[in-house]
């Protein structure tokens, strides 16, 4: 039986609407679902409408890993608990697997893999509960072998399948009234680092520790990209400016070198998503 259907707080347009609507049905149609959930607004989305229509049937499952940074983790259970969807969390250890802590291109099919080596099971005992994801349809034109690995193990995308973007995704988050719609995307910290430089559990932390150090500073959108024992920051470019301010410059240096890197710098650029996929031939 479903629970309470969530209320609209603003007006769709009719496609969102109907884009809505679907998505409710596509989820209904399953009897009960596990949602890997990470807390970025796509997965929260999906666990949300599997809530509302599944009510005690759905449950969200995060996997919980030295790649997922703290703060993530501690939004997540905050967002789970705000939907009121029961909340698992299952450890993974893709660490210990060498096609992942190498950093091969591929990295990111063995991560995935190990997630549904735990999820299937679980499933399977909740009476052939059906997996789902938060892939959108802007996720299949991009770099990400974990697709693979969800594919091969039976996971549903409902996003995907109804062409639903990140964009839309906003939409009906904003529309839906949950605070985290313009959340920004948080790619796992392995991503920080340029493939074929192995990753590990003390690598990840340091770049959490930066990031959060940044975060804390009210850079929400940001990235430190760690090559060897360098730190190369990402933010937007409208606030590349505010990093060379000489107080906070001077502050940020000295609490980077603190974590253990021995040189610091600003990417001009600014921050772009995915751009260590650019080693990858088109």
């Amino acid at each position: 039986m479903a629970f309470e259907t969530l209320r609209l707080l603003e007006s769709l347009s009719v496609e969102d609407e109907f884009r809505l609507k679907h998505l409710r049905e596509w989820i209904l149609g399953c009897d009960r679902v596990f949602v890997a959930y990470s807390g970025g607004v796509d997965s929260t989305l999906v666990a949300a409408i599997a809530q509302e229509q599944l009510g005690d049937c759905a449950c969200a499952i995060t996997g919980v890993s030295p790649s997922l940074a703290p703060h993530l983790l501690a939004e997540a259970r905050q967002q789970a608990h705000w939907l009121g969807i029961r909340h698992r969390e299952v450890e993974t250890r893709e660490l210990e697997d060498p096609a992942y802590s190498s950093n091969p291109t591929d990295r990111c099919y063995a991560c995935k893999r190990e997630l549904h080596s735990h999820l299937a099971p679980i499933a399977e005992a909740a009476e052939g509960a059906k997996v789902l994801d938060g892939v959108n349809l802007d996720d299949l034109g991009d770099h990400r072998p974990g697709l693979q690995a969800a594919s091969e193990a039976g996971v549903g995308s409902p996003l995907a399948d109804l062409k639903i973007d990140k964009s839309c995704v906003r939409r009906l988050s904003k529309a839906l009234g949950f605070p985290w719609w313009d959340k920004p995307a948080q790619p796992c910290l392995a991503s920080r680092f340029p493939y074929g430089e192995a990753i590990s559990h003390d690598r990840l932390r340091q770049v959490g520790h930066a990031e959060a150090w940044l975060i804390e500073r009210g850079f929400a959108r940001v990235r430190v990209r760690s090559q060897g024992l360098s730190a190369r920051i990402e933010v937007p470019q409208e606030r590349l400016a505010e990093l060379l301010a000489p107080e906070l410059r001077d502050s940020l240096v000295r609490a980077m070198l603190e974590l253990g890197f021995t040189s610091v710098s600003l990417d001009l650029e600014g921050l772009v998503s995915g751009k260590l996929n650019r080693v990858i031939p088109g």
